[in-house]
């Protein structure tokens, strides 16, 4: 359990961090799904407003940085851009959306398809007032099987099993039921809220489930075993072509020092795709291209 004297500072679009090269703002995409057009208008906000790049995380979110700023607060204009770009569809809860899910879940490989989860999951967040007291630090890691998350921190998550069934998890240690995966949004979610509740919104109140007495258990109520079919492990993909199950073709591109910039995007842009997806290894899948 780690003491803590104050909330966290993670930033967002309402809540920018101050850097030595003026504002960081941090959007969160669940998935690591996003709309080409959406890329595309957000670096378009980097240019007019920013350093002109969109930075990529390990967390699958995305950052512009270098925003003009008066003590700490974005310019009206700067914000109604970051909006317009429709990847900030909940300014009050914007913070919580950080759910981070297998890059090519139900695209290539994997036991499961998690991108209903992933959506269900986001609008569930989304709903739910209480849930604007969890930290911007707070993560949901949903791993489809292939191992690739099952070693990242977390606060809450899942390990899919097979195609219909995952294991729950809280906190890095604690395993919880298995359930069917859909009901793995509901799950997550009122367990979220427990925590909210638990950890109370006081200066001093935990950010991870971690902190809180007793950890996961204290979500859980009872800790089961870990199922065999959780140990697994699976590399990051290499950079280029992935064929994809359905026999379309994944392009996996490098981000030079995590930037996705005017030449990068025209790259993108070339290959028509209508959605990319972020990897936490702070580079772009390009998917369900034609193999030709």
């Amino acid at each position: 359990m780690t003491e803590r004297t104050r909330r966290d500072l993670c930033p967002g679009l309402l809540r920018p961090w101050i850097a030595d090269d003026g504002a960081l703002v941090r959007v969160r995409v669940p998935g690591g799904i996003v709309p080409t057009a959406a890329l595309c208008a957000l670096v378009e906000v980097a240019r007019a407003h920013g350093d002109g790049a969109v930075h990529l995380t390990s967390r699958a979110n995305l950052q512009v940085r270098g925003l003009e700023h008066d003590g700490g607060r974005l310019p009206e204009t700067v914000v109604a851009d970051v909006i317009a770009t429709g990847l900030v569809p909940s300014t009050s809860h914007e913070l919580v959306r950080n759910i981070l899910a297998s890059p090519l879940t139900g695209r290539s490989g994997g036991r499961a398809d998690l991108h209903p989860v992933v959506a269900g999951l986001d609008a569930r967040l989304r709903a739910e007032p209480r849930l604007t007291a969890l930290t911007g630090r707070f993560l949901f890691v949903l791993d489809d099987g292939r191992g690739d998350l099952v070693s990242r921190d977390l606060d809450l998550g899942l390990v899919a099993l097979d195609s219909d069934t995952a294991q729950l998890r809280a906190g890095t240690s604690a395993w919880g039921p298995v359930i069917r995966l859909d009901e793995a949004a509901a799950a997550l979610t009122g367990l979220a809220v427990r925590f909210a509740g638990l950890a109370g919104d006081r200066p001093d109140s935990p950010w991870h489930v971690d902190e809180l007495p007793g950890a996961g258990a204290a979500l859980l109520g009872t800790v089961l075993d870990r199922a065999e079919r959780t140990r697994v492990s699976t590399p990051p993909p290499a950079l280029g072509r992935i064929v994809q199950d359905d026999g379309r073709v994944t392009a996996h591109l490098a981000a030079s020092g995590g930037r996705v910039d005017a030449p990068l995007l025209e790259e993108i842009r070339a290959l028509g795709a209508g959605e990319i997806v972020v990897t936490p290894y702070r580079t772009l899948l390009v998917p369900d291209l034609e193999n030709a």
